[in-house]
């Protein structure tokens, strides 16, 4: 069950990853992902994994908030 669980979090980060230019909304879902990735790390004993995972995350995470930041904001009506 921990196999299936990494093995899907981790093709999620790579589908995410690939579509990450098409929305910031996928760059959230990659961060995500990523933690999702860090979580099975941990859990199946490798934490070098876990912490690398992680620290991919908040990468993931902070570089989504600076896009939503920068994105153009649509003229209100």
């Amino acid at each position: 069950m921990l196999t299936a669980y990494g093995a899907s979090v981790v093709t999620l980060m790579m589908i995410f990853y690939a579509l990450e230019s098409r929305s910031p909304w996928f760059t959230l879902a990659f961060a995500l992902a990523c933690a999702g990735s860090s979580l099975y790390g941990w859990l199946s004993g490798t934490w070098p994994f876990g912490v690398v995972e992680g620290v991919w995350a908040l990468v993931a995470l902070r570089k989504w908030r600076h896009l939503m930041k920068t994105r153009p904001q649509p003229d209100p009506v």
